[in-house]
């Protein structure tokens, strides 16, 4: 059997169901720990093989959600309470081996100044640079660490380098020329290895607001059910996207496929050394002090807060008692959480509006988040490892970019696109309604189900590092389509404001 078709018959294995407890699109609060812990928060974790470099892998760690442009004054800086963590699986166990943390650091330059950055003001030129001039008005600063973990040993990734977070998108008289001063926070480290943090325009694409009106889809939209020429349109959004003009926090690395894989070696898709897991994680140290007039200072070990494989897993799977236990857990633990995917709440729902969906228990779509086929063609029994939620890729599998990159991903044909990985354009809620209503059962499960927003409100790069710059804060609203100034539903979502 075909690789295409091994990846389409087993999505069901490889996907988790959704269930519409507490959504806040992919990971955007959707738990009560992290609800009340925002800059722990991972909204959205992606891995997909580098475009540019096709030797490389490069993952994203998105974090903070909801980051409203304006809100000054000091914006959106990352928490240096936080440990950062990207983690690997490349010996199909389930459990980590490597550990990638990134750990920031805050200084504040002009501590009589009334916000973080300030420019063209008072004799203060606007802000052209990271460091050194033209960086006068950037007042509340940050470096960052970047260190490979893997075993006992720790490498700094940037060794005798600084490197600096690129700040949130203040307006063109404090950052004249933002993406200029954004190029400047991309870095080359030894060891052919790439890197980025800083505020960005957040790729997620989704109507939340059809979604928490009891599945109230737009008209356009076809209430849910997709035309053709909609559904097979990756570029257009017919509903509104609730994420666009939003921003959040990213920290971007690419490295060699080399360096993360068991032996040291690239490997051919039918190779099982090709496959690794991957997740993102949060952590804090299990106590924090925070004393008047000074910053916080934590003691102690690092606990998990909140971690990422799959997308639409925690706030749409687990339900609301399981969910911090789910956040602070390991991945190797998880067949814990089986029992709440056998009767999807979902499926429910779809069927009570007339969705046809196969009956329960859902066997289909118990998560079978193991090292199998088709991700993993040569593995076998020994090769399973412990179910875990990890974001498996077959680093094998060359990238898939333009016209062919499919935002239904496997469904669509689209070997390159969830769950192989995730792309930033990936339709990932699309994609696992249609399984949750059958789709790979059979014909008659067949419904094209989609909200709608079919792509991000700012197409990303297929260059590093790959995600939009930030919304400026200034020159930007969130004012909708019929009111006053915005007559129509613009391409990014966002009505210009003169």
């Amino acid at each position: 059997m075909n690789l295409q078709k091994l990846l389409a018959l087993s999505l069901t294995g490889l996907l988790f169901v959704i269930q519409p407890s507490s959504v806040r699109a992919a990971s955007h609060r959707e738990a009560p720990i992290t609800a009340l812990d925002q800059k722990a928060d991972i909204t959205d974790w992606y891995t997909f093989v580098d475009p540019e470099r096709p030797d490389r892998v490069a993952m994203i760690l998105n974090v903070d959600p909801f980051l409203e442009p304006s809100n000054g004054p000091n914006y959106f800086p990352f928490d240096p309470g936080v440990l950062y963590q990207m983690k690997i699986d490349n010996n199909r166990d389930g459990v980590d081996d490597i550990t990638i943390e990134i750990r920031f650091q805050t200084e504040v330059r002009a501590p009589g100044v009334f916000t973080g950055f300030v420019g063209n003001l008072v004799g203060i030129p606007g802000i052209t640079a990271l460091d050194g001039p033209g960086s006068d008005g950037l007042s509340l600063r940050q470096t960052y660490t970047v260190t490979m973990v893997k075993g006992a040993t720790r490498t700094n990734l940037a060794p005798n380098q600084t490197l600096y977070a690129v700040p949130s998108n203040v307006g063109p008289r404090t950052m004249p020329d933002y993406n200029a001063l954004r190029a400047k926070g991309v870095y080359n480290l030894p060891n052919n290895v790439s890197v980025f943090a800083g505020t960005v325009a957040d790729p997620f694409f989704i109507d939340l607001g059809a979604a928490f009106d009891s599945l109230n889809f737009r008209k356009g939209a076809g209430g849910g059910v997709l035309s053709p020429s909609a559904d097979f349109d990756d570029t257009s959004n017919i509903a509104p996207n609730s994420l666009a003009g939003f921003n959040v926090n990213s920290i971007v690395i690419s490295v060699p496929i080399t360096m993360i894989t068991s032996d040291g070696k690239t490997h051919g898709a039918g190779e099982k050394e090709a496959v690794i897991g991957t997740y993102g994680a949060t952590a804090r140290q299990n106590t924090t002090v925070l004393q008047s007039g000074t910053t916080s200072t934590g003691k102690g070990d690092f606990v998990q807060v909140q971690r990422m494989g799959n997308p639409l897993i925690n706030e749409l799977i687990i339900g609301t008692g399981s969910k911090d236990k789910f956040s602070t857990d390991e991945p190797e633990n998880d067949a814990q959480f089986a029992s709440f995917v056998l009767d999807p709440l979902l499926a429910k729902i779809f069927a009570s509006i007339g969705i046809p969906v196969p009956p329960a228990p859902r066997t289909d779509l118990l998560p079978l988040v193991i090292y199998a086929p088709p991700i993993c063609p040569a593995c076998g029994s020994k090769d399973a490892g412990a179910v875990a939620d990890l974001l498996r890729i077959n680093l094998g599998i060359p990238p898939v970019n333009g016209p062919q990159a499919k935002r239904l991903g496997v469904l669509a044909g689209d070997l390159g696109g969830f769950p192989n990985g995730r792309r930033l354009n990936d339709d990932v809620v699309d994609i696992a309604a249609r399984v949750v209503a059958g789709a790979l059962v059979g014909s008659k499960y067949d419904t094209k189900i989609g909200d709608g927003v079919n792509a991000p409100a700012v197409q990303p790069s297929t260059k590093f590092p790959f995600v939009a710059p930030a919304y400026s804060g200034r020159d930007s609203t969130h004012s909708g389509p019929g009111q006053p100034g915005c007559p129509s539903l613009y391409p990014n979502g966002m009505c210009p404001v003169q």
